[in-house]
């Protein structure tokens, strides 16, 4: 009853809840439930899990090769500060 947008956000909310929250979200080109729906949803997602840690990159064919790398520099720096900042509370 659902399509392939509902099942990425349900597996977003999987893994955040199973404790994976650094999630790259690849969205193809003209995967339009996948855009609406997974982009929508990010949102909502940050609010009920502030740990969570989500980043959605377009790969399609007016998407610079650049602008992708950065967006999931950026994610993986904030996964590496969050770490860091986690392990230095437990000590």
């Amino acid at each position: 009853m659902t399509g392939e947008g509902w099942f990425l956000t349900a597996e977003m909310l999987e893994l955040i809840e199973e404790g994976a929250p650094n999630i790259v979200c690849t969205q193809p080109f003209a995967c339009l439930p996948n855009h609406i729906v997974g982009k929508g949803v990010i949102k909502e997602l940050r609010l009920r899990h502030p740990e969570s840690n989500i980043v959605a990159v377009d790969y399609d064919p007016g998407a610079s090769e650049v602008n992708q790398l950065n967006r999931i520099k950026l994610m993986l720096s904030t996964a590496q500060k969050r770490l860091a900042s986690g392990q230095s509370d437990r000590q």
